[in-house]
Protein backbone atom coordinates (compact mmCIF):
# COMPACT_ATOMS: atom_id res chain seq x y z
CA UNK A 1 0.00 0.00 0.00
CA UNK A 2 1.45 3.45 -0.93
CA UNK A 3 0.78 6.94 1.09
CA UNK A 4 -1.58 8.94 -1.00
CA UNK A 5 0.05 12.54 -0.98
CA UNK A 6 -3.39 14.38 -0.95
CA UNK A 7 -4.73 12.34 2.08
CA UNK A 8 -2.95 14.21 5.23
CA UNK A 9 -1.03 11.97 7.76
CA UNK A 10 -2.19 10.72 10.95
CA UNK A 11 -1.10 8.75 13.99
CA UNK A 12 2.73 7.65 13.94
CA UNK A 13 2.98 9.31 10.31
CA UNK A 14 1.93 12.95 11.31
CA UNK A 15 4.50 12.85 14.37
CA UNK A 16 6.70 11.66 12.80
CA UNK A 17 6.59 14.52 10.16
CA UNK A 18 6.56 17.04 13.02
CA UNK A 19 10.12 15.46 14.26
CA UNK A 20 11.41 15.11 10.33
CA UNK A 21 10.82 18.59 10.06
CA UNK A 22 12.29 19.74 13.51
CA UNK A 23 15.72 17.67 12.14
CA UNK A 24 15.75 19.51 8.61
CA UNK A 25 15.35 22.53 10.28
CA UNK A 26 17.75 21.97 12.69
CA UNK A 27 20.77 20.96 10.06
CA UNK A 28 19.54 24.18 7.76
CA UNK A 29 20.15 25.93 11.36
CA UNK A 30 23.50 24.11 12.07
CA UNK A 31 24.57 25.13 8.36
CA UNK A 32 23.77 28.91 8.78
CA UNK A 33 25.29 29.21 12.24
CA UNK A 34 28.24 27.62 11.07
CA UNK A 35 28.94 30.05 8.09
CA UNK A 36 29.11 32.86 10.38
CA UNK A 37 31.38 31.25 13.07
CA UNK A 38 34.75 32.12 13.36
CA UNK A 39 37.53 30.08 11.65
CA UNK A 40 38.23 26.72 13.14
CA UNK A 41 34.67 26.50 15.12
CA UNK A 42 32.27 24.29 14.50
CA UNK A 43 28.39 24.50 16.27
CA UNK A 44 29.19 22.44 19.45
CA UNK A 45 31.83 24.92 20.07
CA UNK A 46 28.90 27.75 19.43
CA UNK A 47 26.43 25.51 21.70
CA UNK A 48 28.77 24.89 24.59
CA UNK A 49 29.53 28.68 24.77
CA UNK A 50 25.45 29.22 24.46
CA UNK A 51 24.92 27.12 27.59
CA UNK A 52 27.48 27.96 29.50
CA UNK A 53 26.40 31.67 29.31
CA UNK A 54 22.75 30.43 30.09
CA UNK A 55 23.43 27.94 32.75
CA UNK A 56 26.37 30.03 34.29
CA UNK A 57 30.29 28.35 33.96
CA UNK A 58 32.25 26.54 36.65
CA UNK A 59 30.67 23.03 34.96
CA UNK A 60 32.41 20.32 34.72
CA UNK A 61 32.87 18.32 31.84
CA UNK A 62 30.88 15.41 32.45
CA UNK A 63 27.74 17.81 33.64
CA UNK A 64 28.42 19.44 30.00
CA UNK A 65 28.38 16.04 28.67
CA UNK A 66 24.72 15.18 30.40
CA UNK A 67 22.80 18.33 29.45
CA UNK A 68 24.20 17.93 25.50
CA UNK A 69 23.58 13.91 25.83
CA UNK A 70 26.70 13.28 24.43
CA UNK A 71 29.76 10.86 25.98
CA UNK A 72 32.12 12.73 28.12
CA UNK A 73 34.87 11.77 25.84
CA UNK A 74 33.05 13.39 22.79
CA UNK A 75 32.68 16.65 24.67
CA UNK A 76 36.51 16.64 26.17
CA UNK A 77 36.98 16.98 22.62
CA UNK A 78 34.95 19.77 21.80
CA UNK A 79 36.41 20.85 25.09
CA UNK A 80 39.50 20.98 23.97
CA UNK A 81 38.62 22.85 20.91
CA UNK A 82 37.42 25.99 22.86
CA UNK A 83 40.23 25.59 25.20
CA UNK A 84 42.89 25.72 21.79
CA UNK A 85 41.07 28.72 20.61
CA UNK A 86 41.19 30.66 23.71
CA UNK A 87 37.23 30.23 24.42
CA UNK A 88 37.27 28.70 27.95
CA UNK A 89 39.51 27.85 30.58
CA UNK A 90 39.98 24.10 32.44
CA UNK A 91 40.37 24.47 36.30
CA UNK A 92 40.55 22.64 39.09
CA UNK A 93 37.94 21.60 40.46
CA UNK A 94 38.05 22.90 44.22
CA UNK A 95 35.42 20.09 45.68
CA UNK A 96 37.11 17.21 43.51
CA UNK A 97 40.68 17.43 43.12
CA UNK A 98 39.76 15.11 40.43
CA UNK A 99 37.83 16.83 37.89
CA UNK A 100 38.39 20.45 36.25
CA UNK A 101 35.65 23.09 35.60
CA UNK A 102 35.48 25.13 32.69
CA UNK A 103 35.07 28.63 33.03
CA UNK A 104 34.32 31.33 29.83
CA UNK A 105 36.84 33.57 28.81
CA UNK A 106 36.66 37.26 27.69
CA UNK A 107 37.73 35.78 24.33
CA UNK A 108 34.52 33.07 24.79
CA UNK A 109 31.92 35.36 25.62
CA UNK A 110 32.64 37.79 23.09
CA UNK A 111 32.79 35.34 20.22
CA UNK A 112 29.22 34.18 21.12
CA UNK A 113 27.96 38.29 20.94
CA UNK A 114 29.70 38.20 17.68
CA UNK A 115 28.12 35.58 16.03
CA UNK A 116 24.71 36.61 17.44
CA UNK A 117 25.54 40.02 16.08
CA UNK A 118 26.63 38.20 12.39
CA UNK A 119 23.29 36.38 12.47
CA UNK A 120 20.82 39.38 12.70
CA UNK A 121 20.59 39.63 8.65
CA UNK A 122 19.72 36.38 8.87
CA UNK A 123 17.18 35.81 11.72
CA UNK A 124 15.82 39.39 10.46
CA UNK A 125 15.11 37.31 7.09
CA UNK A 126 13.37 35.09 8.83
CA UNK A 127 10.55 37.29 9.20
CA UNK A 128 9.56 37.04 5.79
CA UNK A 129 7.98 33.63 6.23
CA UNK A 130 7.39 34.09 10.47
CA UNK A 131 5.68 36.57 11.74
CA UNK A 132 6.59 37.68 15.68
CA UNK A 133 2.71 36.06 16.38
CA UNK A 134 3.55 33.13 14.05
CA UNK A 135 6.59 32.49 16.70
CA UNK A 136 4.60 33.61 19.40
CA UNK A 137 2.43 30.98 18.54
CA UNK A 138 4.65 28.23 17.92
CA UNK A 139 6.81 28.80 21.00
CA UNK A 140 4.99 27.32 23.46
CA UNK A 141 3.91 24.42 21.36
CA UNK A 142 8.06 23.48 20.80
CA UNK A 143 8.92 24.56 24.45
CA UNK A 144 6.16 21.67 25.49
CA UNK A 145 7.39 19.01 22.76
CA UNK A 146 10.63 19.56 24.23
CA UNK A 147 10.30 19.70 27.89
CA UNK A 148 8.10 16.26 27.71
CA UNK A 149 10.66 14.87 25.31
CA UNK A 150 13.38 15.76 28.10
CA UNK A 151 11.51 14.02 30.62
CA UNK A 152 11.01 11.14 28.45
CA UNK A 153 14.68 10.63 27.90
CA UNK A 154 15.30 11.09 31.67
CA UNK A 155 12.92 8.42 32.68
CA UNK A 156 10.51 10.96 34.06
CA UNK A 157 7.10 10.24 31.76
Amino acid sequence: MTHDDSTPPSGPRLYFGVLNEIGIIEQLSRTLLEARLPDGLIAPHFTVLNHLIRVGDGRTPLEIARAFHVPKTSMSHTLAGLERHGLVDMRPNPADKRSKQVWLTDQGRAVREDTIAALAVDLADISEVLSPQDVGAIMPVLTRLRVWLDKRRDGKD
